[in-house]
């Protein structure tokens, strides 16, 4: 049979893509790049030091056994190089590592990153080698599911290990509370995850805490807020923002009675749309605009007029 005449079929999680192709080589060709600039710096590092008879004692040793790292672009094999101490051997020699590829490290961190993500949007564990071969290419490799059940214990204690910090250092002027429903509950009650972002006096917004909750219930907002006590957070939010569940709200007023409390406009701008016909949909949320954007009470009463008689 003559081999012109054989036509190989594709399999389903592969693609022919020539600009994923030149972007893969291109990725490869600099990760090699930077890797040989950092081995370089390493030896320069070393120069100094000599053996007896005035030869440099560390030196270049070819390469490290080619390995697969899993990037966003696909798999991309590459190679490390290998130093060689000629004066020193075993554990107190002096070695080349690469701070840009460790050891044994086989996914990029943005591909780890988007690991928890894809199990929280509902992938289970022996679906993620499919999953991510066809996201990056055949042949990608460390998406077992052993190593999602290993990962999976890891993200546990890192959420336990946050979870648990202390807070007494800690100080916001404002907070902003709401619940997120997940769409994967099969329970006929709603849960949701109860979530309270705060701002520090410098402006910088930082997640508080969270936790599941009863359909936004008083309850779990108070255990929520009395959790955030007990770890320290002992200065009271000057405001607190949120929507209209009155969970949320009966909970504050308990546990941090002197703060100060506000509706979200961004919530009461869709219950205000809501009633509105579509047509007017565009007057009216620039209309709540110009009254919440308003800088004082008086600006803020005029755009309501103005917003009256158009």
């Amino acid at each position: 049979m003559n081999k012109d005449n054989v036509i190989s079929l594709k399999q389903p999680v592969e693609f022919e893509d020539q600009l994923t192709q030149i972007l893969r080589q291109g990725a490869q060709a600099l990760i090699v790049q930077a890797v040989e600039a950092e081995f370089a710096t390493f030896l320069e590092a070393q120069a100094d030091k000599k053996l007896d008879n005035g030869k440099a004692r560390v030196v270049r040793h070819g390469h490290l056994p080619e390995r697969c790292v899993a990037t966003g672009l696909g798999s991309t094999p590459v190679k490390v190089p290998r130093s060689r101490d000629r004066q020193v051997s075993g554990e107190d020699s002096i070695r080349f590592i690469s701070q840009i590829l460790p050891p044994y490290v086989r996914r990029s961190k943005s591909i780890e990153a988007a690991l928890p993500y894809l199990y929280l949007k509902g992938i289970s564990s022996g679906d993620f080698e499919p999953v991510m071969e066809a996201l990056l290419g055949k042949g990608v490799t460390g998406f077992s599911a052993d190593t999602i059940l290993r990962l999976r214990k890891t993200w546990q204690e890192e959420l336990d290990k946050w979870d648990q910090r202390r807070l007494e250092s800690r100080n916001y002027v404002y907070i902003w509370a709401d619940g997120v429903y997940l769409q994967a509950r099969l329970e006929e009650e709603k849960q949701c995850i109860l979530v309270i972002i705060g701002a520090t006096p410098e402006g910088k917004k930082e997640l508080i805490g969270f936790t599941d909750g009863y359909r936004e219930s008083t309850q779990s907002w108070r255990e929520l807020l009395l959790d955030l006590k007990a770890r320290g957070l002992a200065v009271a939010p000057k405001l607190a923002t949120g929507d209209g569940a009155l969970g949320f709200w009966k909970a504050v007023e308990e546990i941090w009675p002197q703060t100060q409390t506000q509706r979200c406009w961004v919530h009461k701008t869709m219950n205000v749309l809501n009633n509105f016909p579509k047509s007017l949909h565009s007057k009216a949320k620039t209309d709540l605009q110009n009254i919440w954007m308003a800088e004082t009470k008086e600006e803020a009463t005029q755009a309501f007029a103005h917003g009256k008689r158009i």
